[in-house]
C-alpha cells in the first residue's frame, strides 16, 4: 500500500519560514519523480515544485523561484520543500505527489497534476500577514 504523509505545515508571519516533509511508503522512492502542489483557498491546485528521481533535476513555478527548494532523501524515502520568504499568497493545502519512471524517463521533470498517480493527504500552510 503507498502511503505518501506530508507534515510541518503551521501558521507562520510574512517574510517566515517554514519546511515541509513528505514520507514515502509502499514504493520504490529511487524510482519516483516527485513533486508538490497546493490549492489556494477558493482556487484550483496548482504546480509548486518537482524533482526528478536522482535529485540532479529540478523545476519551480514562477512565482516560488527563489524562495522555495526542493530537495530529496532518497535513503530516507522523503521529499522535503524548503518555503523562505513567505508571503500571505502562499496560504494553502500542499500536497506531494509521485509517479514512477523507467530508464528512458529517469531525468525527467513532470508538471501536470496528471502526471502523477500518487497523492498525499495534503498540510495547510497559512502565513499572516
Amino acid at each position: 500500500q503507498v502511503q505518501l504523509v506530508e507534515s510541518g505545515g503551521g501558521l507562520v508571519q510574512a517574510g517566515g519560514s517554514l519546511r515541509l516533509s513528505c514520507a514515502a511508503s509502499g514504493l520504490t522512492f529511487s524510482r519516483q519523480a516527485m513533486a508538490w502542489f497546493r490549492r489556494r483557498p477558493g482556487k484550483e491546485r496548482g504546480f509548486v515544485a518537482a524533482i526528478n528521481s536522482s535529485g540532479s533535476r529540478t523545476y519551480y513555478t514562477d512565482s516560488v523561484k527563489g524562495r522555495f527548494t526542493i530537495s530529496r532523501d532518497n535513503a530516507k524515502n522523503t521529499v522535503y520543500l524548503q518555503m523562505n520568504s513567505l508571503n500571505p499568497e502562499d496560504t494553502a493545502d500542499y500536497y506531494c505527489a509521485a509517479r514512477s519512471i523507467s530508464g528512458l524517463t529517469v531525468d525527467t521533470i513532470y508538471i501536470g497534476g496528471r502526471d502523477y498517480t500518487y497523492w498525499g493527504q495534503g498540510t495547510h500552510v497559512a502565513v499572516s500577514s
